[in-house]
């Protein structure tokens, strides 16, 4: 099978897209918070059993991976197709809110906010889910790890803003 060096090019622009996104988020947070998104999540009340700082990161940029590589799994079928677009805009509407998360939760402080923009997160990942499979199953079987890790991170962000009100 070969390759072209235009489905390479496609397929790092997927992957670094997320990337980008996920992690330019979180440095306008700490930029509007001037605090380390790390040191606020050290000083915030939470119980023990909580993870520590350093694993997010760890998580986030395999998530961030598997979200560009299904990207491009979908991407690469015809872009022209309504199906392929509906499942893209879904992507991107995932990311976007991905996007503002980290800006509410560390830079704002709107713990409540963030916990329901993470709730219709959760919505929009499972239809983006679904219009994947009906584009390439491949793609939406990667994001089954998000949505999972997705379900985690709104009972983390629950029990942060009920302590922490």
């Amino acid at each position: 099978m070969i390759v072209s060096a235009k489905d390479i090019k496609k397929f790092i622009v997927s992957v670094l897209i997320p990337l980008i996104i996920g992690f330019s988020s979180n440095f306008i947070a700490e930029i509007i918070s001037k605090t380390d998104s790390n040191i606020q999540y050290l000083e915030l009340i939470k119980p023990g059993f909580f993870p520590p700082p350093y694993i997010f990161p760890i998580i986030w940029t395999i998530l961030y991976i598997l979200m560009g590589i299904s990207a491009y799994l979908v991407s690469k079928k015809d872009l022209n197709s309504l199906k392929v677009r509906d499942a893209m805009f879904y992507y991107y509407l995932q990311l976007g809110l991905n996007f503002i998360w980290s800006i509410l939760f560390f830079g704002l402080g709107l713990r409540l906010t963030s916990l329901v923009v993470i709730g219709i997160m959760i919505v929009v990942v499972m239809v983006m889910i679904i219009k994947f499979t009906k584009v390439d199953k491949r793609a939406a079987y990667l994001n089954l790890l998000y949505l999972a890790w997705l379900f985690y991170a709104f009972f983390l962000n629950y029990v942060i803003w009920s302590i922490n009100r």
